[in-house]
């Protein structure tokens, strides 16, 4: 399993290669501009080429631009509805320029609409934004937490959702461990994580799996609360997480950490207890 960092950017997208290396990255994720706030990307052409020139001097792969937050593709509001649109078209054609084999973008909030309307609002969604923006980059759907009126929280969602996609091989997910958790999947113990693989796999195809993001829970199974811990001290634990990271179905996967951070040790921290895991050198 290659791992990394959701990294950020500050300063400027050609620091991102050196903060990654100095945690140890194997792959990396970013945003590309303020993920809580309505503003086009401030990444230049200048930043980008110099950030491919630096990544090619390393071995981080594969590349993952996470799309703002603000984003809703299941909003029934057409403002918002055309606004994420855009700024989802604004994204895959960034990931193009930078270099990014990904994007990641959550379903959204169905408001006050019925859940089979979101989901069809989402593909919508999804099939202008391909039909705008046609070059290789994949978009990853990502579980939620289903907290509030979130949707894309339950296996069967996604099912639905890529049935409607009409670009089959521009569309996969990435499946967060601490949202699958808050939402009911028992990912603390082997034959909850064995019965949610093969409820996936019936349902939606391993195949589409692309990307895990790696994250305890800090609050309790089945809670709908997107609260990421450090690995191994929230509700999963490091019995649940050895189970993840060696899984013969999962282990070929990037894994990205996106735990609490206060500063680099934090995250150092991280990445070396999952490392231990997958070595089979329990320290917890």
């Amino acid at each position: 399993m290659r791992l990394g960092f959701h990294i950020s950017i500050s300063g400027g997208l050609s620091r991102v290669v050196e903060r990654a290396l100095n945690l140890g990255c194997e792959t990396i994720q970013f945003f590309s501009r303020n993920p809580r706030a309505w503003k086009e990307s401030l990444v230049t052409s200048k930043e980008i080429e110099k950030f491919q020139k630096i990544l090619q001097l390393t071995n981080i792969t594969p590349i993952f631009l996470h799309a703002p937050y603000l984003l809703n593709l299941a909003s029934p509001d057409k403002d918002q509805a055309a606004r994420s649109l855009n700024f989802l078209c604004e994204e895959l054609k960034q990931a193009h320029r930078i270099g990014a084999q990904y994007v990641v973008v959550h379903f959204g909030s169905r408001i006050h609409t019925k859940e089979q309307k979101a989901i069809t609002q989402v593909a919508k969604n999804i099939n202008s934004s391909f039909r705008r923006v046609k070059n290789s980059v994949q978009l990853l759907i990502e579980n939620t937490a289903g907290q509030g009126t979130e949707i894309g929280y339950k296996i069967y969602q996604f099912g639905e959702l890529l049935k409607r996609v009409d670009n089959d091989q521009r569309i996969g997910v990435c499946f967060d461990t601490a949202h699958a958790f808050a939402a009911g999947y028992n990912l603390a113990t082997y034959s909850g994580l064995q019965q949610m693989i093969e409820e996936f796999d019936r349902i939606v195809g391993l195949e589409k799996l692309k990307l895990l993001h790696l994250n305890d829970s800090r609050f309790t199974l089945g809670s709908r609360k997107d609260r990421h811990w450090h690995i191994g001290k929230g509700e999963i634990g490091c019995g649940g997480f050895a189970n993840i990271v060696n899984h013969p179905l999962l282990r070929h996967l990037p894994g990205i950490i996106e735990t609490p951070r206060k500063n680099d040790s934090d995250d150092l921290k991280n990445i070396k207890l999952i490392r231990s895991l997958i070595n089979g050198n329990l320290w917890c």
